[in-house]
């Protein structure tokens, strides 16, 4: 995507009071002009200015300019430890990759664990490693296409055992996931399309990657009063959502009313 296209976006991000941006793919390494993307979010006044990476390209040379450059954020998901047919985005693949990570960046790194990718109990080392060596570490599931999650008895076992080791931090937004896995559900007030906003690579916003089909906007066309109108507009699929993102921007304003 050329770096002027981009960079109209941002500054209409910023004319909507976006105060978190974060760059995902795709792949954003893959960006000739990532470092320039980054200052170009810092100038322009987003408090946190994040990145999603699957890690691979990841150098000590590149660290360094995105620490220059003021990326406040990175995050990185491990399906596993050991490279499967399915995946090679596991630990030991990519365990120098994030050594250097953890000797060069100042800025925060997430490291995420993922629960139904490989072995389960494959998570529960991702965690030590990133606890370890300095990271956050965080537990993520694999969910189908439209965002529902299903776990089996020992996948149960190894997120129950994660969840431990993550103490606090491993209840997010109400502890939505232990509801999802209890009751099947974890009814939530979805501001999806106001709080966060998913922009794909043709300009559109949607309320999430995964509900694309449902609602979708030009990002150019946005305005205050579609963020009006998404803030008080009931999701569908909130009941069985199992989508981070949309699920902590909207914890702040659980306790308003929807459907307005």
């Amino acid at each position: 995507m050329p770096y002027p296209e981009l960079e109209r976006r941002l500054e209409k991000l910023q004319d909507l009071r976006a105060w978190v941006v974060c760059l995902t793919g795709g792949e954003p390494t893959l960006h000739p002009s990532l470092v320039k993307i980054v200052s170009r979010m810092r100038e322009l006044g987003f408090r946190r200015r994040q990145m999603i990476t699957n890690g691979y390209r990841l150098t000590e040379k590149l660290v360094e300019e995105l620490n220059e450059a003021g990326l406040t954020d990175l995050q990185l998901s491990l399906d596993g430890v050991q490279k499967s047919a399915t995946t090679m985005k596991v630990l030991d693949v990519l365990r120098g990759r994030l050594e250097t990570l953890a000797r060069h960046a100042r800025f925060s790194v997430v490291l995420n664990a993922v629960i139904g990718a490989a072995p389960p109990n494959e998570a529960i080392e991702v965690v030590h490693f990133a606890k370890s060596h300095g990271f956050a570490p965080r537990v993520l599931f694999v969910h189908d296409a439209s965002g529902q999650v299903r776990l089996s008895a020992e996948e149960l076992a190894a997120y129950h055992e994660v969840k431990r080791l993550l103490g606090r931090a491993g209840r997010e937004a109400r502890d939505y996931r232990e509801r999802l896995i209890r009751d099947g559900e974890a009814p939530f007030r979805c501001r999806a399309g106001s709080r966060y906003l998913y922009v794909d690579e043709f300009g559109k916003a949607s309320w999430c990657s995964q509900t694309r089909h449902l609602f979708a906007k030009d990002l150019m066309e946005y305005g205050l009063a579609d963020l009006r109108r998404q803030f008080h507009a009931v999701k569908p699929c909130n009941e069985r959502c199992s989508v981070g993102c949309s699920r902590t921007a909207s914890a702040f304003d659980e306790w308003r009313g929807q459907g307005v």
